[in-house]
């Protein structure tokens, strides 16, 4: 749907974008500007910077940028009509009543509609004969009727096509329930049910809203899971299971565990607030999800090798946020599921209140690796430890683990604490040098991306930028320059298309704000642009930088043009000797 540029003010006046990146990023505001680690890109260093006075967002780190709409779209995962109507609602602003329905939009609401349809087919399914294994499955876990409702378990029929049947009759078509990945077409161009005589576990997003399905089968076969692929509706490196129902809960902490069973068992004992990742690796897109509602994450994976590997990999990714990380010992069964049923709730709290650190858990971990009773293993793992305490920027926790390492290794704590010192004064500048780099290198790839003539023509488009820059602070200046460039004038098609755009708005009468570019520009179009904008504090704002910018555009042009010896006709070789002047 195509907005006007004054329903656009409206909704942008009406939405400060302070107020709207907030819940989202955690900001420093600093008189005209607020920075904060960006939500797009993992990053220890900000490099996430909002513009209060043009309301406008970018990070230096990943080339994202835009104003609050753009920045709803991407946190929310939305497509920009569902973020204009997002912010419109949040500020009391109608919509406007024009009838017209965006073609993407609505086939969300369609793929949103099919799911909730299917996931009551589902579960209606469970309590019908034919449904009798899959309900025969979750008792047999040890899950009660109220638990199977509340979380909308279902069965999927042991046949082809028992959904499409079902969601035809609701008026659904093929297409659809493909584009929801309820179905799936074969080497043979049939079409069928995605789900066969599995468990279902619908995931459910934080609207409420049925974002898409996992299936398990009833026994040991393989796959043992089936998932929903990503949607328009879905991406399951951002989902997170049964966030809907822990985000109430009371508290600030949140369990993490591996798979959809222990979270469920985890409600069923009266722990509420625990959730899993979903797909096969946590992510850090989930890490940022579980940020906003919790201040302490509980790792919760399972006691074996491959669940240890992952909460290793976990804290790795949390670390980076700003929640507390706890990791929880667990005895009695592989993972919570089979404790809880073993040993009950009472046992479990034990094993959550007893939850160590993640420095104390590397700790353990490395500890495992040498032999203490060597004065060789006692040297190699105080190394390492130092190396683990060094992370932590902490001086009290390295005071309190250089205790407990004194006491448990003979060694002097005043020692340890030297070489923790030592050690964090390598790692901070090593830290600041790479981040810089990497900063650098990250915000460099994101230009390619977007603007690949950019680096094959880098002197005329350095040219075109600041053009472009001083004509979206000074857009008077427009009729000054304009009838000295033409289109060929310029070496990269975005610069050209962005001049054009704001040509355009500017001999129309139009604000060249950003908000106002972004139904005619991609998001990494619209993170260049405002890339572009912040470069006003290096402009000298004077109609001669324009004439120098164009002067420049025109050399480099003349540059392109001139063609090497190889590339010329014999007639054009004579001729350039011709306008050789001879003695």
């Amino acid at each position: 749907m195509r907005f006007s540029d004054e329903f656009l003010a409206e909704v942008k006046d009406r939405n400060d974008i302070v107020d709207v990146i907030s819940p989202y990023v955690d900001l420093r505001v600093r008189g005209p500007i607020a920075t904060g680690l960006c939500p797009f890109h993992n990053e220890k260093t900000p490099s996430f910077t909002v513009y209060i006075n043009t309301q406008s967002y970018y990070c230096f780190g990943c080339g994202s940028g835009g104003d609050a709409i753009i920045f709803i779209k991407n946190i929310e995962n939305l497509d920009y009509s569902e973020a204009v109507t997002f912010l419109a609602d949040r500020s009391g602003i109608a919509m406007p009543a024009d009838g017209y329905d965006d073609g993407v939009a609505k086939l969300r609401r369609r793929i949103l509609e099919a799911n909730r349809e299917a996931a009551k087919f589902f579960h209606n399914n469970l309590f019908t004969n034919e449904g009798k294994a899959g309900l025969d499955y979750f008792l047999g876990r040890g899950l009660t009727i109220e638990t199977i409702r509340h979380f909308g378990l279902g069965y999927a029929p042991d046949r082809w096509d028992a959904l499409i049947k079902h969601m035809k009759s609701k008026g659904y078509s093929e297409t659809e329930l493909l584009q929801a990945d309820l179905a799936k077409k074969t080497q043979k161009g049939n079409v069928i049910d995605t789900y066969r005589n599995r468990a279902i576990f619908p995931i459910i997003d934080l609207r409420g809203g049925v974002i898409a399905f996992g299936g398990r089968v009833l026994d040991d076969s393989k796959p043992k899971y089936v998932n929903t692929s990503d949607t328009l509706v879905y991406k399951k490196s951002q989902g997170v299971f049964a966030l809907n129902f822990a985000k109430r809960g009371t508290g600030k902490a949140l369990i993490l565990c591996e798979g959809y069973m222990d979270v469920i068992a985890y409600h069923q004992a009266g722990f509420t607030n625990a959730v899993a990742g979903l797909g096969t690796a946590f992510t850090p897109e989930q890490a940022k999800l579980l940020s906003k509602y919790a201040e302490e994450i509980i790792l919760s994976y399972d006691s074996d090798e491959a669940g240890q590997k992952a909460t290793r990999k976990a804290i790795g990714i949390l670390s980076k946020t700003p929640l507390r990380i706890k990791v929880a010992k667990l005895s009695g069964g592989k993972d919570p599921d089979e404790i809880i049923k073993k040993y009950g709730r009472e046992h479990m709290q034990k094993i959550l209140a007893n939850a160590v650190g993640d420095i104390e858990f590397d700790l353990q971990r490395t500890k495992a690796d040498f032999d203490l009773t060597s004065s060789d293993g006692k040297v190699a793992y105080l190394d390492r430890a130092v190396d683990i305490l060094a992370s932590f920027r902490n001086p009290i926790q390295w005071d309190v683990y250089a205790s407990k390492l004194s006491d448990e290794l003979g060694v002097s704590k005043e020692a340890i604490v030297v070489q923790i010192e030592k050690a964090s004064r390598q790692r901070l500048r090593r830290n600041r040098r790479d981040s810089f780099s990497k900063a650098a290198s990250f915000n460099d790839e994101a230009l390619k991306q977007v603007n690949p003539e950019r680096y094959r023509n880098i002197t005329a488009a350095k040219a075109e930028e600041t053009l472009i820059a001083s004509l979206l602070q000074n857009p008077d200046f427009y009729c000054k320059i304009k009838d000295k460039l033409s289109d060929d004038d310029f070496a990269t098609q975005l610069n050209l298309k962005i001049y054009k755009l704001i040509a355009k708005k500017i001999e129309e009468n139009r604000s060249i704000d950003i908000t106002y570019f972004s139904q005619d520009l991609s998001d990494k179009e619209i993170g260049y642009l405002v890339r572009l904008e912040t470069m006003r504090e290096n402009l000298g704002n004077t109609v001669k930088e324009c004439f120098d910018c164009i002067k420049r555009m025109k050399e480099e042009k003349r540059e392109r043009e001139r063609k090497e010896p190889a590339q010329m006709t014999d007639d054009e070789w004579a001729a350039q000797f011709k306008a050789i002047p001879h003695n």
